[in-house]
């Protein structure tokens, strides 16, 4: 199929748009044009009103992108600010598969419309206000770029069960053992970066039906979403896969995940704590914020409508969670898995002896997710 569809602002970037479109033409693609101005008609709108008018555009552009997508083999996007965020907004429901383009000043934090869309961003460095040799350059790459999209296999799926893992550099050695043996057992592994924008990613591919069991391994979002507040939109993360065959198991919950170390309040910084990375430092939890933690997670997995089991490895819960870790505590683990066993109504648990990251706990998540797998 070589048709795509474009939409953008007609109303404000007729020139741009008309010039992407003869670009996408040159390579014999036929271009469908979908105008998402708002028609304010010079009248200027308080912040509210055009907020609504965003809205309301995006949610009818939406639906006429539904209703067309068969008929094109990509959707590409122009916008800046207000332009931008109503052709996220309204591209964002297409199939998480689908080719998704949007070029853009990037006036904005696109992170939390990516998070769970696959869209594709190209950047303009310039401003869309007229055409200049640079935007000419920009259109014509990704012209070039969306005619090789056009052509792209469709790739089949392997016929096996998907297991949808998470995961974290803090576990990565579980997540890495897990999927080899579920490998190894026959079945297909989609894994899962738990850190907010791949929960969320995560909580679609789930919702949209592609996984048929879960190794819910890394549950440090539960964190990220009650302590940090870095996060973007998940509200189905930890009930999304209630109905699916679940095995779960406390990765990073014993540590709070915030920014470089020059953004941390002296508070934090007075607890223990670790540089993940130059961007990312962890930092314990106290007793009274983990038994928060693992009941709130507790009463997420009481909605389980299929098989639950909980495995808490009471030999550390990420990679510094161990004799001499810079965030070493068993009080810590011992909390979470009281709690977790206090409260089991709609699933089971399990302590084990050994440390999140070692063979055995994942032979043991592997196992129990094979015995209660249809």
């Amino acid at each position: 199929m070589n048709r795509v569809l474009l939409i953008g602002t007609f109303e404000t970037k007729r020139e741009e748009l008309g010039y992407l479109a003869s670009a996408l033409r040159k390579h014999g693609l036929d271009v469908m044009l979908l105008d998402v101005s708002l028609a304010n008609n010079g009248v200027i709108w308080s912040g509210a009103e055009k907020l609504a008018q965003m809205a309301a555009k995006a949610e009818a552009a939406a639906a006429h992108i539904t209703e067309h997508s068969a008929e094109c083999s990509v959707a590409i996007g122009v916008g800046g600010g207000t332009g931008g965020e109503i052709v996220l907004a309204a591209i964002k429901g297409l199939p998480s598969t689908y080719p998704k383009i949007l070029i853009t000043t990037l006036a904005f934090d696109p992170r939390p419309a990516l998070a769970d869309s696959s869209i594709t961003i190209i950047p303009t460095l310039c401003d869309i206000e007229g055409l200049n040799t640079q935007l000419r350059q920009v259109f014509e790459n990704a012209a070039a770029a969306v005619a090789g999209l056009t052509r792209a296999d469709r790739v089949e799926g392997t016929g096996r069960l998907n297991i949808a893992i998470t995961t974290l550099g803090a576990t990565g050695r579980a997540g890495s053992e897990i999927a080899r043996g579920l490998g190894d057992a026959g079945y297909e592994t989609t894994v899962f970066h738990a850190n907010g924008y791949g929960g969320a990613a995560f909580t679609r591919f789930v919702a949209e039906g592609h996984a048929s069991g879960v190794i819910d391994m890394n549950v440090h979002e539960l964190g990220r979403i009650r302590l940090a507040g870095a996060h973007v939109d998940m509200p189905g993360r930890f009930t999304a896969a209630s109905h699916l065959p679940r095995v779960v198991l406390p990765g990073a919950l014993n540590f709070i995940g915030l920014g470089a170390v020059d953004t941390i309040s002296p508070e934090h910084l007075r607890r223990p704590y670790y540089r993940h990375t130059n961007q990312f430092t962890h930092i314990k939890l106290t007793a009274s914020e983990m038994a928060d933690q693992a009941q709130a997670w507790a009463d997420k997995l009481n909605q389980s409508t299929a098989p639950c089991h909980a495995i808490v490895p009471m030999g550390g819960f990420s990679h510094e969670d161990r004799d001499g870790g810079a965030i070493h505590d068993p009080e810590l683990r011992d909390i979470a898995a009281d709690i977790l066993e206090q409260n089991a109504a709609n699933y089971t648990v399990t302590r084990l002896p050994h440390h999140i990251n070692t063979p055995e706990t994942a032979q043991a998540a592997v196992a129990a997710l094979r015995a209660i797998m249809p």
